[in-house]
């Protein structure tokens, strides 16, 4: 006999009404863009599904004329095909595409910071979406514009983004949606198949994923991030009804915890 009041975890506990959301968002969008007193938007484009899908819900909601696409790629990193999506992407949507390659940058900083070490993923890694956050904000100065950022409620709750990277922009349309809720909307704004099913990654380094470094599916994440987070049940409660080891759970939940700061503005020191 079934518990009464148990919330049961389903993929189905994540389906959305993507005609409604797509709509709620493009109203909160101009909303903010009036208030803001800006020309437009400018997202950063990669070929992925997050940014593919923000600059289309950003066409749908504001026009081509007013949104900006960059592309950002880097040599032996970023894939040939990637930057054709986003080509063929950017051009089906009437949007013109800016390209602008970080890799110069990258090499010049390797000669410039002494104490650079390549075999440091993690800083090596980072530095790259700072590189392209600083760009993004060049054409937001230059061109009156917001950046729209296109991290998930996903990496937002575990932490997944590189703080003052692609964690830096002035409004997230996608961070109150799971990664497979992303996939939902993107299907209603007609996101192409090929887009839609690639191995998600940041593109930090050859070879990088985030399944491989997050260490579990997105389809498991977001129902763990959801009972935990939204539901607030227990980490032996979310294994149980997953049927996933409770460690896999407990990890998330650490992770979750000790990202804190990334979801927070720095601490304000009181010197009284």
């Amino acid at each position: 006999m079934e518990a009464v009041g148990v919330v049961k975890l389903t993929p189905e506990s994540l389906k959305i009404d993507t005609g409604k959301v797509a709509e709620r968002l493009g109203r909160l969008t101009l909303n903010l863009l009036e208030a803001s007193k800006v020309s437009g938007v400018v997202v950063g484009v990669s070929g992925g599904l997050d940014s593919s899908t923000v600059l289309a819900l950003m066409v749908k909601t504001l026009g081509a004329r007013k949104v900006y696409a960059v592309a950002m790629p880097e040599q032996g990193v970023s894939k040939i095909s990637d930057l054709e999506d986003v080509r063929r992407l950017s051009e089906g949507l009437g949007v013109k595409l800016f390209q602008a390659e970080i890799s110069p940058v990258v090499r010049a900083l390797e000669h410039v910071i002494p104490v650079f070490d390549r075999e440091n993923l993690v800083a090596w890694g980072n530095l790259k979406p700072r590189i392209r956050m600083a760009t993004l904000y060049y054409f937001a100065n230059k061109f009156n514009l917001l950046v729209a950022g296109t991290g998930n409620r996903s990496e937002i709750l575990v932490g997944y983004f590189t703080k003052y990277g692609d964690g830096a922009a002035d409004f997230l349309p996608l961070g109150g949606l799971y990664k497979t809720q992303v996939k939902q909307l993107a299907t209603c704004l007609k996101i192409p198949a090929e887009i839609a099913v690639k191995t998600p990654t940041a593109g930090l380094w050859p070879g990088q994923t985030d399944e491989a470094e997050l260490g579990v599916k997105y389809e498991d994440l977001d129902l763990i991030l959801h009972g935990l987070v939204d539901l607030g049940l227990t980490p032996k409660e979310v294994a149980a009804q997953l049927k996933i080891p409770s460690e896999t759970v407990e990890k998330v939940k650490s992770v979750v915890n000790y990202s804190l700061h990334k979801r927070r503005f720095a601490p304000v020191l009181s010197p009284f």
